[in-house]
């Protein structure tokens, strides 16, 4: 950790970095540990300019929709009864309800994707996936495309339930994404186990 500390602080004066300084650990801050439910994990923050806010997937108000969280909302509105693809791509809300948006890295360089893995961000984030898999009990694990997939032997099947599919960016999307359901699945697991399920509508 302290040589990913001086690395990214090296990045940062040496060029532009994404998210901000103070919304590395934005998941972190708005999903405590103790009320983590679901967990959707990605791969890297987005390295366009104004995107990344340290959730997963998530884009903050204004910014428009990437491709991957407009077929995201596809599958909900076919998913989720009531669901209605928001403007906004602002995924706070289901941040504040346990829905931890984790990023296997969580830094990146300004439109140089996948620029900061391999450097310890992956060590740290392995260590959160095992530590939620070991003290916690009955957590939906998310995981779209074959690189979150990777993930699935950090995870205790037999306490968990573990959801996969192919990830949903527009070269993949309908080679199963589409119709995997996962959204109506995490809720029926959650109230099985005695859980709130979580309010997928958004706006």
């Amino acid at each position: 950790m302290r040589d990913l500390s001086l690395f990214v602080q090296q990045e940062r004066k040496a060029t532009k970095i994404f998210p901000p300084a103070h919304l590395v650990f934005n998941a972190f801050k708005l999903t405590p540990f103790d009320g983590i439910k679901v967990v959707i994990l990605g791969q890297d923050p987005y390295h366009n300019d104004g995107q990344a806010h340290g959730l997963s997937f998530s884009v903050p108000q204004g910014v428009p929709l990437p491709p991957s969280l407009k077929n995201i909302f596809a599958e909900l509105e076919s998913d989720i009864p009531g669901f209605t693809a928001p403007v906004a791509g602002d995924l706070t809300a289901w941040a504040k309800q346990g829905v931890l948006l984790l990023n296997a890295t969580l830094t990146v360089r300004a439109h140089q994707a996948a620029s900061h893995q391999k450097r310890g961000w992956e060590t740290f984030t392995d260590q959160i996936i095992e530590a939620i898999s070991q003290r916690c009990d009955h957590v939906v694990f998310i995981l779209w495309g074959s690189y979150a997939q990777k993930k699935s032997i950090l995870i205790d099947s037999n306490r968990h339930l573990v959801l996969k599919s192919v990830h949903p960016s527009p070269l993949s999307v309908y080679r199963g994404f589409f119709g995997c359901k996962h959204f109506s699945k995490a809720n029926s697991y959650l109230t099985s186990v005695g859980k709130a399920p979580i309010n997928w509508l958004l706006g």
